[in-house]
């Protein structure tokens, strides 16, 4: 499966608000990933993928559901994106959300 790195644009971020710690550092910049631009899907990419309904109960993690859906805790994000939750203290407990499959298509259409 592929990393949600992937289609990152790396960054060099040579702001002088970090000239201390450049300088403490012995570095000239720093290179990080850009937040991505993820599109939110079309009602007709959205009848394409198969979901389960979960609800949420105290305790639940997104990366403890996306190990248990996906196999891999990597995905947690895929159930934050798709549900429009950016984290777990956005969903209260008895909340529905939708987790999407397959994951290679869910992929796919999110550009990844």
């Amino acid at each position: 499966m592929s990393s949600r790195y992937k289609n990152r644009q790396i960054t060099k971020n040579r702001n002088e608000l970090y000239e201390t710690f450049l300088k403490d550092r012995k570095v000239n910049q720093i290179r990080h990933y850009r937040t991505p631009r993820i599109k939110h899907l079309t009602s007709r990419e959205r009848s394409q993928l198969v979901t389960t309904k979960v609800v949420f109960k105290q305790g639940d993690r997104f990366w403890k559901l996306a190990a248990q859906f996906y196999g891999d805790s990597k995905y947690w994000w895929i159930i934050a994106w798709f549900n429009q939750r950016p984290t777990e203290a956005s969903v209260n407990p008895g909340s529905v959300l939708l987790i999407p499959t397959p994951l290679d298509k869910v992929l796919e259409l999110a550009g990844y």
